[in-house]
């Protein structure tokens, strides 16, 4: 019987995962809120079923799915399992968003599948709230101020509680996604200079990761054995280069002939709230990962999918 990997919440990065796990021989079930979503995944070879990760009844159902995979046994709970959550919270990332998709998510999924032989969750590089342009690791002050990035770390701790596993993703990005340079092309990108200290003056600094790095990353460490030595489950999934606004706009802006975007003042209501950092991704260098894209400009120059799907 094969290992079967739910991912809860099949999305940008989810539907990467799907596709890289089945590619590599790995049974997949996607979990997804929408019907014309299931339907889009079943029709693109990734099963996937209807159901909502906020509510414990929906979640239990999915242990009694009758699963198309050949040969498969009458209910999930019967499957040697995997989980990933890697839902999002929606576009409005209000805290009660945050509370029902993540925290109570992983709970009602842990609470189905207690059988589970790993438990992942996917966090955010968000919760460091660091502003002063330093080096971040897996053990810096990870204490943020907002209460959006406060549910995250209570669902992180109670993961690793769990004996399960926290990737704290970067911005992620890759074909059909690249906010940074969608802004930068159409004129809407800004260098966030701060003028009290800790001064910015060549902006803040940008941590990415290409989306089938962190799909890879994900696999990596779901596959990656347990250590004998007790270690926090938590790794920081990034790529190896955090990029300052200011240069990275000069390079893009030689690139394209387009001028350099302006000086403004941060916004610090953006949505996971507005910090200044590179985060250190050496612990998953460390384990025996490597990235395919080192770098953002590596992607761009590297990656023949990328620059067309968002300049079209």
């Amino acid at each position: 019987m094969p290992d079967l990997t739910l991912i809860a919440g099949c999305g940008y990065l989810g539907t990467v995962l799907a596709r890289e796990l089945l590619a590599s021989g790995h049974a997949v079930l996607a979990l997804t809120r929408q019907e014309v979503s299931a339907k889009a995944l079943g029709a693109s070879g990734i099963p996937a079923v209807v159901g909502d990760l906020s509510e414990a009844a929906s979640v239990a159902s999915l242990r009694d799915w009758p699963s198309q995979m050949e040969n498969a046994p009458e209910t999930l709970g019967e499957f040697p399992l995997r989980i990933v959550h890697c839902a999002a919270s929606g576009r409005g990332g209000r805290a009660e968003q945050y509370r029902s998709v993540y925290l109570d998510g992983c709970r009602h999924l842990r609470a189905a599948f207690p059988q589970a032989s790993r438990f992942f969750f996917t966090s955010s590089t968000s919760v460091y709230p660091h502003i002063g342009g330093e080096v971040v690791t897996e053990s810096s002050d990870a204490h943020p101020d907002r209460e959006t990035g406060r549910i995250l770390r209570e669902t992180e701790e109670e993961t690793l509680a769990a004996g399960g596993l926290v990737g704290r993703l970067a911005g992620i990005y890759g074909p059909g996604r690249s906010f940074l340079l969608k802004n930068f092309l159409a004129g809407q990108a800004l260098v966030d200079v701060r003028t009290e200290p800790p001064a910015t003056p060549d902006g803040r600094w940008v941590n990415q990761i290409h989306v089938r790095d962190a799909a890879r990353a994900i696999i990596h460490l779901l596959e990656r054995p347990g250590s004998p030595v007790k270690e926090p489950g938590i790794f920081n999934i990034a790529d190896s280069t955090p990029l300052l606004q200011r240069p990275l706009y000069q390079r893009l802006s030689e690139k394209f002939s387009l001028p350099l975007p302006p000086d403004a003042l941060p916004d610090l209501e953006r949505k996971r709230g507005w910090t200044h950092k590179q985060v250190s991704n050496a612990r998953l260098l460390a384990s025996g990962w490597k990235p395919l894209y080192p770098d953002w400009f590596a992607a761009l120059e590297h990656d023949p999918a990328f620059l067309p799907s968002v300049t079209s």
